[in-house]
This record gives C-alpha cells, structure tokens and sequence, in this order.
C-alpha cells in the first residue's frame, strides 16, 4: 500500500482500491452529546473510539448504481410491503415506495410532519420525487431512499462497515472536540453557508441562500478538519447504534471512559406509540437540507434522530468506514 499526500499534511489517503476515498482518523477520547440542545443528546460524556477509515464523502447516487448493477439488490423502497409487518396499514397503501419531503405553499403546524412528508408510491433510489423522476444529472448527488437493510448491504458489498454513533460523531468533528458545529462554533462565519441547510420558514418557503433546494453534490461544501465532506447537512446518515432517548452518564472513575461503546439494544429502540407494528430505530446523524433554525436545529454533530429500520426517505443516506482491524 502506498501512501499519498491528499493536500493536508496530517490526514493521508490509500491509494489501493479497498481504501480509495477514504480518510484516516486516529481515534482519541472526545466529549459526546450535549447539554445544549435536544434532550436525547444528554448527557454530554466522555468516549475513546479506536482509529478507523471513514468514506471521504456519502454514498453517491453513482456508487450506489454500480452496487445495485453489480448485485442486482433491489432495495427496501422497492419491495412489496410484508401485510404482516404493518397490521394496520389500509391494504392500498401496501405498495412499494418511499417518503418524498413534498413542501405545502403555507405555514403549518410544526407538530404534524404529515403536512410536509408523503408517501409516494414508486419513490426510491432511482426515482428520488416519484414516478417521472430520476437521478439523471443527480449521479454525484448522495444517494437517498435507502432504508438501514440497504446502508447494511452496500457496505458489505464494498467490504466496510456502517459507523457507530460514536465513530460518526467522532469523525465529524474533525478535531474540534466541543465545537458547536463542524467547523467551530458560527453557524455561517463571515456569512458563508458551511452545510446544505435550510433557509427561510420551514416548511414552505426556501429561499435557497446556500444555491440548494433539495440535495447538493458531495464535497460543494468546505470540508471539516478532516477533509470529510457533508458530514452536516445534505443527507442524515445512518449508524449502526440502535436509538435510545440519552446517553448514559459520565463513569464514576476517569479510568472508566466507555471504549468504542454501541448504544441500546434492539429492544430498547421501539417506538412506544408503534408497539403494534414494533419497528426497531437506529440512530440517524448529520441533519439534512430540511434542518432549519425554526424547525431541526441538528445540523450539529451532537445531534441524533431516531429513524425506523424499514424507512427509507429523501433525506437519509449514508457512509461507511473500515475499522482499523481490517486492514491489518
């Protein structure tokens, strides 16, 4: 393997296949969650996480097309609903497809995501807005529409891992341990959009300052202090942790720093109000090009969401990562 300068004189790139676009990031110990914002991202504690690689940049609309021409996979979006998996769906909405952010042209009310969230029939991967759409000139766009079985598939086809929370946020502060974003603590320093965000009032009115009003290509933003790009904004992305409500709580003894930690258990994951349908939640991180100060204010590395195993929708895709271990 063969070392090469990618025009930061810490961070190195591989130039063998398995580790092409992808950045080392040496582990350490870093302050997780916060105290600031969202419950769920309480406490703030301290972590190690082990060096791992990371993808330069999400899953791309092209990576994921030569995954899918590779396998023939046909992802979860795609699929014929399992009737017995969502006993009380109305039989005609068993259809395959996904939710498209389909904006209304008035204010709302903030509490019904319904009013700005449809499930369109024929939506997925391919067909980003629906039937009569696709991802022609959207090829270096992020992938979405991939629910958690597919961000699973797709790294093991590409012989990586999808990160834990842990990992993700690690990795997405670039250095900065405690920093409000990714990179330091301005949301827009000089007035410059560091992250594909939202502008305006959210849900209907985009006034597109940062030139997007859905997804933008990888690596339009400046990258953070590990020359990774979109690790805010754009996309959520999916992590292997399974979602409970907060983090736990700072060790009694400083020689107790959880290492590499894996939050909940499957069964702790449950939407209380779905008991009924009981599908599982991981862990989603990053925000996406719908968070907006009125509205998500999750465009920090802090902040986490829970997202239903079986979903896929316009704003989630994902990254992978090698774990040290597997190059040795």
């Amino acid at each position: 393997m063969t070392l090469t300068n990618s025009g930061s004189a810490s961070i190195p790139h591989w130039t063998d296949p398995l580790h092409r676009g992808m950045v080392w990031i040496p582990g350490g110990r870093f302050r997780m969650g916060s105290d600031r914002h969202y419950p769920e991202e309480a406490p703030a504690h301290w972590v190690t996480v082990d060096g791992f690689w990371i993808d330069r940049i999400p899953v791309t609309n092209r990576q994921f097309r030569e995954f899918v021409r590779a396998t023939g996979y046909v992802t979860v979006a795609e699929r014929q609903p399992n009737p017995k998996d969502y006993p009380r769906a109305l039989p005609h909405m068993l259809k395959p497809g996904s939710l498209v952010f389909s904006p209304p042209n008035y204010p709302v009310n903030l509490r019904d995501w319904g009013q700005w969230w449809a499930y369109i029939f024929g939506a997925s991967w391919r067909r980003p807005h629906g039937p009569g759409s696709s991802i022609k000139g959207l090829e270096d766009h992020p992938v979405v529409h991939v629910a958690y079985l597919d961000a699973e598939t797709y790294a093991a086809w590409a012989g990586k891992d999808v990160p834990t929370e842990a990992e993700w946020e690690f990795a997405a502060r670039g250095g900065l341990d405690g920093a409000e974003f990714a990179w330091g603590d301005e949301f827009t320093p000089g007035g410059r959009h560091m992250a594909n965000t939202w502008q305006g009032a959210f849900p209907f009115q985009n006034t597109r300052e940062d030139g997007f009003e859905r997804t933008s290509p990888v690596a339009t933003y400046p990258p953070n202090g590990y020359d990774l790009y979109d690790m805010i904004g754009n996309v959520w992305e999916w992590t292997s942790d399974w979602y409970v409500p907060k983090h736990p709580a700072d060790a009694a003894k400083s020689c107790c720093i959880p290492a590499n930690p894996r939050g909940g258990q499957e069964g702790e994951s449950y939407d209380p109000c779905q008991l009924e349908t009981r599908i599982p939640r991981k862990v989603v991180k990053g925000g996406s090009h719908l968070c907006a100060p009125s509205y998500c204010r999750r465009y920090r590395p802090a902040a986490r969401h829970p997202q239903p195993v079986d979903s896929s929708m316009s704003h989630v895709g994902l990254r992978c990562i090698i774990r040290e271990r597997s190059t040795r």
